[in-house]
């Protein structure tokens, strides 16, 4: 295994831990959800150049683009709980109360 491979799976575990376990505040879990997004991109955008492949670069622009969709989704959900809860605290998001 390359460095280059392991720079990229640990970034991807990396970054679904800080998912798993720190789970505090909304923004911290949309930034490791976009952390995970930007190290499967540059996955796939090295991926062809590695393997010295001609294969289609379609699929990392559908990925940064859900990537982008993902972020503006996430800010927007960010600012309503925010002004609706008045924090962005996770424990006080519990959906079975709406």
């Amino acid at each position: 295994m390359s460095l280059l491979h392991l720079s990229f799976y640990s970034a991807f575990t990396l970054s679904g831990l800080g998912l798993a376990f720190h789970r505090t505040h909304l923004i911290s879990a949309l930034l490791c959800l976009e952390s995970i997004i930007l190290s499967i991109y540059v996955a796939l955008s090295i991926w062809p150049i590695e393997s010295q492949t001609t294969t289609p670069t379609l699929m990392p622009i559908l990925i940064l683009t859900f990537s982008a969709c993902e972020a503006g989704t996430g800010l927007a959900i960010l600012v309503a709980s925010t002004r609706t809860h008045g924090s962005d605290h996770l424990h006080n998001l519990n959906l079975l109360q709406c």
